[in-house]
């Protein structure tokens, strides 16, 4: 069983930067076809993709945090990292990273717990 871990979410002042981790508990990494991504979830909204990098590194993020964040990963250590900078307060959410795993004609997602990230005005 996969389980994903983050990290690194807190309490920041608008224009101000956190970084998010998120490590896989295993090597999900070496599957050839795997998507990693972040997605938030603003209290009384829907959970809604932020950014996703696949396997190859190419990555995607939504128009409103494009040029803000930057998403990477480091498959030697099974994780992915969010960098946010010049925070604003709407984006003020859980974050929660995913793992969109194919094997074969099998896909699984996976979630992790979810991270607090709010940013004051």
């Amino acid at each position: 069983q996969v389980q994903l871990v983050e990290s690194g979410g807190g309490l920041v002042q608008a224009g101000g930067s956190l970084r998010l981790s998120c490590a896989a508990s295993r090597s999900i990494f070496s599957i050839n076809s795997n998507t990693m991504g972040w997605y938030r979830q603003a209290p009384g909204k829907q959970r809604d993709l932020v950014a996703r990098i696949t396997s190859a590194g190419t990555t995607n993020y939504v128009d409103s945090v494009r040029g803000r964040f930057t998403l990477s990963r480091d498959n030697a250590k099974n994780t992915v990292y969010l960098q946010m900078n010049s925070l604003k307060p709407e984006d003020t959410a859980v974050y929660y990273c995913n793992a969109d795993v194919w094997s074969g004609a099998s896909r699984t997602l996976y979630w992790g717990q979810g991270t607090q990230v709010t940013v004051s005005s």
